[in-house]
């Protein structure tokens, strides 16, 4: 049942898919990379999609049973996608479980620190991101509080999106204009 769920293609697959794709798309936007500090490496790139998969997952979360549903399954094709990811990089078998796994330890953790930082508001949040996206990197503490702005946004504007247009992969982003901040 697991891998017949994993594997077939369906409209509801298709529509996570979608969702899926959307989020990546948004955590590719250049402006992270360029003018946001972010490491443009395997590591900073799956960072940018925690950060956008977390806004959604928290959005639906706090939905109905079948947005819940949508959650989940959604999560499901992310770490499928990190499957492919590393097999395309040439991960042996053996291997992709494992770093799937820590994918996954380093997916949660970050959800739950950014969710417990965003209470503590914006310069929290900073903190936690320059602590894990920018690897404590103090001279990168412009470009966290500047990602920790982007990401309250973000929270914001998915509480404007309904959960049938996310399902429907119908998001809205704000804007990627991080300036150019790589000093405290």
């Amino acid at each position: 049942m697991l891998l017949k769920r994993l594997f077939s293609r369906n409209p509801r697959t298709s529509r996570i898919r979608s969702v899926y794709e959307a989020i990546v798309a948004q955590a590719r936007q250049p402006g992270f990379y360029m003018s946001g500090g972010v490491p443009d490496s395997v590591d900073g790139r799956y960072d940018m999609i925690v950060l956008h998969a977390d806004a959604v997952m928290v959005h639906l979360q706090a939905g109905s049973g079948e947005d819940r549903a949508f959650a989940q399954e959604l999560i499901e094709e992310l770490f499928r996608d990190m499957d492919r990811s590393l097999r395309e990089m040439g991960v042996g078998d053996m291997g992709v479980g494992k770093r799937v796994k820590k994918m996954a330890t380093v997916y949660y953790g970050r959800a739950n620190a950014y969710a417990e930082a965003r209470t503590g508001g914006q310069d929290v949040l900073a903190a936690a991101l320059l602590r894990n996206v920018y690897a404590g990197d103090e001279a990168k503490a412009g470009c966290a509080r500047d990602l920790a702005a982007y990401a309250m946004e973000l929270h914001a504007a998915m509480t404007n999106v309904s959960n049938d247009a996310i399902r429907a992969g119908r998001l809205e982003w704000p804007a990627v204009s991080l300036p150019q901040s790589t000093t405290g």
